[in-house]
Order: C-alpha cells, then structure tokens, then sequence
C-alpha cells in the first residue's frame, strides 16, 4: 500500500488523485454508490426470492408452470398425484373439508380449483419463509449498529467503509451459487453487517465533509439517490435477468460492480485509522435524547410499509393477479422512481419549508397509499399508490437524515457515528419488523387489513413530528439548568478586562 501511494504522489497521474482525494464531492460519489450498490443487492432479490423457494419446495410442480390438476379417490378412478408433497396438502384440506362442509366441498370442487387452491395455500405459508429471510438482514444490520456506531470514533470512517465492501461482495457471491434456505439466509444476514459499516460510516463521512445545515441536506439528498437507484433498478433487473438469464447472472454482475466500488475506495478514500478531535457524545446521551428519538421514530414507521410489502406484494399478486416474474420486479418500479425523485427535492426543500413538515406530510401520504394497494385489482391499479409511496418516503428520509445531524450539532458534539449508527438502527427497525411481522400479519388478519393498520399507525405518529420545529439547543438547556455558572462565568471576565487595565 506504501509503495503504491509513493508510485502515486511522484507522478502527473498522482497530483490529480490527490486533488480528487481532497474533494469532497468524489466522498460523495464513493457514498452514493455503496448505498446504491448495496441496495440493489437488497432488491433484486426480491422478485428472485419466493419464486426460487417455491419451486425448491416443489420441483415437480414449478411455479411457472401450469396449475396442478389433481384429482381424489372415487368409487371408479384413481388419479396420482403429480408432485410428493401434494399429498400432505391434500390431507389438510381434506380435514378442513371436513370440519366445515359449508366452506369447501371436495365432493363438488373441480380438479384445477383444487390445484390452485392449494397453490393459494402453499404461497400464504411461504410469505413466512420470506419475510424471515429479508427481515434477517434487518436485524443483523440492527445489532451491528450500535458497534459500528463508537468504532468510527476510534479508527475513523474509512476502514469500516472498506469492511462494508468486503462483506457485501462475499454476500452477493453466496446469494450467487447458493441453492437452499439456509445457505441464502446467512447471504441475506451477512449482507446486515456490511450495510451497517456502510450506511454509518457514509452517511458520518457525508456530516463531516458538509458541516453547513443547509449543503449538508443537499449531500445526504444525493446520497440517499444513491439508495433510492439502487431500489429502482434491483426488482426489474433481478426479476428481468432470473426469468431471462438465470439465478446466478444478476448477482455475479453485482459483485463485479462491488469490486469496482472497492478499487476506488482503495485509491481514494485510502483507509487508515484516523481518530476524532473532539470527545464524541456517549451512546446513551443520544438514545435519551427525545428529539433524536422523534426523528429516528419517523423513519421508522415511515419505511415499514414498504419493508411489509417486499414479501407480501409479489406473494399475492401471484395469488391475486396471477402476476410473472417480470411483472413482480416492476411492480416496486413507481416507488423507486418516485422515491429518487423525492430525495433530490426534499434535500433543499426541507430545509427551506422546515424538516418537521416535510416529513409530517410525508407520513401522512405513506399512509393514504398504503390504504389505496389492497384496493388493485390489476397491476395498472398499483401504479399511483406506490409511486405516492416512494416519494413520500423520499420526503422523511432526504429529511429526517440531516436532521440527525443537526440535532448533534445544536445539541450535542459533532462527531455523526453514533448518531447515524441510530438512524441506520431506525432504518432497520422498519425492515425487520414489516417482514417478520408480514406473513404472520397476512395469515391472521390478511393483506387488507395489515396495510391497513401500519397506515394508522403512520396516521398517529405524524403530530410528533411538530416538536422538531424549533429544538432547544445545548447552550439554552445549559442557561435554564446552570444560572449560577452563567453569571460566574462573566465575573472571572469582568476580573481579566480590570487587570488589562
């Protein structure tokens, strides 16, 4: 690495790597693209995911092929089974038959009404699997946070940047070859640790380099472009390439573009220990902080409808609409659009019209579209609420992301790790929470009614947002708590101008 950099600063060539070294504008771009990398290993998945599991669990019966037709025992006519586990599905409706005659008749249902019946069942089942799967990458990336958070206070941020590469790239390899559950649940988990070394340490890398409120907002805007391109193109070209190219093909073109991103972090980000100036503010101090807490709340509930929907959607537009794979990778298309479109415009917007209204009206929005999805009845109907969707979670994150930064700045130290270390927790509590919570939603109170109670919530939690409109700052909570020390403090003054005299 020594010689390398001697090689560089000695040459043409080396002058401008050290200018661009310098600028703050190519951190910007190194940022953008490990989000946007990051994220399109985070969706391309998920058109990939619940057709792959279920043609695992039944590979004599595929998903893309046609519906079984099955047929029972009678007084004449024996049909087999096509595929093995149809047996044990048969049983179960058999005994549901049974115990509620009124409801489902096997005496009087056609063979291929059974046969999508049972696919109807085999889907809602799987929507568990795959809401465990894509919320494991949530949770690992939430207890890695708050480590991640204190080590970039220590070593800096450009080594657990470079870690985020490393561990992302051998995530995607696995996702590549892996052909069982387990294999791509450790994928989907080990992918947790490397965004939380990204997402921290970019998003303190961008409030280092941009101290200014209002320049900041615009970074972390761009950024969060970064992320929301990286949601945009994942569905369409994982779903595109799984159905044209293979399983394998989208993740082994990733993992090329990854070893990209980590060459250019090598040469110009450099990583090596660099220890902050100031004290950081402990870990707890943030955590206490009501104001932190309202603004990581915020993207919280503001991201857990989509995080609800990643497995559900595709799940039951396949039971509803009869959707292929295409049509599941573009379906999230309108959000993502909508989504890079809200983050570029409320990066400067917010800090004009106020944060806190931006992301008020944004929670208010996400939950009036959460309740127009499950009122589709075609893929065209879903068009409008997810692009609304997007862009209205565009508005809190391109929000409440410098918000957090600004809220250490007033009122705490400015040192961003363990700050965005909760926000990325926040992040993650809406993509692990929806997920988990979404097949078990969906098979108690169904898809309706799941959307239907996180947009209340949403609905509920958006008045909270007022108490960011004019925070307190360290140097008021200090003049109501420490009146004594104030007028101490201008008597040594009044000491040292007589001496000067």
């Amino acid at each position: 690495m020594t010689v390398v950099n001697e090689w560089v600063s000695n040459t043409r060539f080396g002058g401008w790597v050290q200018r661009c070294r310098e600028s703050r504008r190519l951190v910007l771009v190194i940022v953008a693209i490990a989000l946007l990398l990051d994220n399109m290993l985070l969706t391309t998945v998920v058109p990939i995911i619940p057709e792959f599991l279920y043609d695992i669990n039944h590979p004599d019966a595929p998903l893309d092929g046609p519906v079984r037709v099955l047929t029972t025992t009678t007084t004449t006519t024996t049909t087999p089974i096509p595929c093995p586990c149809l047996e044990r599905d048969l049983n179960n409706i058999s005994t549901t038959a049974t115990s509620n005659a009124e409801d489902f008749n096997l005496t009087t249902l056609d063979p291929e009404a059974m046969g999508r019946e049972l696919r109807h069942k085999d889907l809602v089942q799987e929507t568990v699997e795959v809401g465990m799967m894509f919320a494991s990458k949530a949770f690992v990336q939430l207890l890695a946070n708050p480590f991640v958070g204190p080590l970039t206070h220590r070593i800096g941020y450009s080594i657990p940047m470079f870690a985020g590469f490393i561990i992302m790239f051998l995530s995607t390899i696995i996702f590549a070859f892996g052909r069982s559950y387990s294999v791509l649940f450790i994928a989907r988990a080990l992918q947790g640790i490397g965004s939380s070394c990204s997402s921290v340490s970019g998003m303190g890398m961008l409030a280092e380099r941009y101290p200014d409120d209002k320049e900041r907002g615009n970074a972390m805007g761009i950024a969060l472009g970064g992320l929301a391109l990286g949601v945009l193109i994942g569905p369409p070209f994982g779903g595109v390439m799984y159905e044209f190219v293979g399983k394998s093909a989208p993740f082994l073109i990733l993992s090329a573009l990854a070893l990209g991103d980590g060459l250019l972090q090598l040469l110009m980000l450099q990583p090596s220990v660099i220890r902050q100036d100031s004290d950081p503010p402990s870990l707890k101090a943030l955590v206490t902080d009501p104001y932190i807490i309202i603004a990581a709340g915020a993207i919280t509930f503001a991201n857990m409808g989509i995080a609800m929907l990643e497995p559900s959607l595709p799940i039951w537009m396949m039971d509803t609409m009869g959707a292929g794979r295409w049509k599941q990778g573009v379906t999230f298309l309108p959000a993502s659009i909508s989504y890079l479109i809200g983050t570029n415009l409320f990066g400067p917007l917010g800090h004009k019209m106020g944060r806190w209204l931006a992301a008020l009206l944004g929670l208010i929005v996400i939950g009036i579209c959460l309740m127009l999805i499950p009122l589709a009845t075609s893929m065209n109907h879903l068009i409008v609420p997810n692009a609304g969707l997007g862009f209205a979670i565009g508005m809190v994150d391109s929000s409440m992301m410098p918000e957090l930064g600004y809220l250490v700045d007033i009122r705490h130290t400015a040192v961003y790790g363990s700050v965005y270390a909760i926000g990325d927790v926040a992040f993650c509590l809406g993509f692990a929470i929806g997920p988990a919570m979404s097949g078990t939603l969906v098979k108690t109170i169904g898809f309706e009614w799941m959307l239907f109670g996180i947009a209340i919530l949403n609905f509920m939690y958006a008045p909270l947002l007022y108490c960011l409109k004019s925070p307190p700052t360290k140097e008021e909570k200090r003049n109501l708590l420490n009146a004594e020390e104030k007028s101490s403090v201008r008597y040594v003054t009044y000491q040292n101008e007589d001496d000067d005299e």
